[in-house]
């Protein structure tokens, strides 16, 4: 009986230090808005090369962030894109509904401490990206002897850089603008090359946001 008491008092220890630690810590939750630009691939055959890529459209997103040192905080986020895939060359174009969901972790290197009310910052981190097909191929398809546009979804590992500042409105209120850099291989289930065609080139997803946070906790 000693011996459980002991026990259940160390371990009820552990969980308040544990629980004192994490609110000594400050939280923020937040969402951005902003627009995706894509540095796209390509896919070559002896027919030619086209263009293979995702269109600039708009992004949404969700942010929580646990900023557990005065230089340095971790993020939790997620990001929406609605770009559709397409192949295209100088004469002709054809493209397939979709969209990619970006899902990371990254680390805020922050210039100032989180006293501070202006806050530049870079980050850096990764995850996963869901390129998202959801509408029917073309019929015809644009560049059948190069590539073709495929209904097939594919996830990619991604890599997050990038950099921004945020600036707090009264004790609880943070607005933030930053532009981040989504970076995956490319998808080679959304575009397919024909037999012997060489496909590839890295995906950049520039997206410049701008976001409204709430933060609570220890400041």
């Amino acid at each position: 009986m000693l011996t459980m008491f002991f026990t259940r008092t160390i371990a009820a220890a552990a969980f308040a230090f544990a629980m004192q630690a994490a609110w000594a810590q400050e939280w923020e939750v937040g969402a951005v808005a902003g627009y995706g630009v894509y540095k796209n691939g390509s896919v070559q055959s002896a027919a030619g090369t086209v263009t293979a890529g995702v269109r600039n459209r708009f992004a949404v997103g969700a942010q929580f962030t646990q900023d557990m040192y005065d230089h340095i905080s971790g993020e939790i986020g997620y990001l929406y894109h609605d770009g559709d895939p397409f192949l295209s060359n100088s004469s002709a174009m054809g493209n397939v509904q979709g969209q990619s969901h970006s899902v990371d972790y990254v680390v805020l290197f922050h210039a100032r401490p989180r006293a501070s009310k202006l806050r530049p910052y870079l980050l850096a981190g990764g995850g996963g990206k869901d390129y998202r097909v959801t509408g029917p191929t073309p019929n015809p398809q644009p560049f059948p002897k190069i590539a073709t546009l495929t209904n097939q979804s594919q996830w990619e590992l991604l890599v997050v850089a990038g950099g921004g500042v945020k600036y707090r409105l009264g004790s609880n209120l943070v607005i933030r603008g930053e532009l981040r850099d989504y970076v995956t291989p490319f998808p080679g289930n959304v575009f397919r090359g024909v037999t012997g065609a060489s496909q590839g080139g890295i995906f950049h997803q520039f997206t410049p946001v701008f976001g409204v946070g709430y933060s609570f906790g220890s400041k």
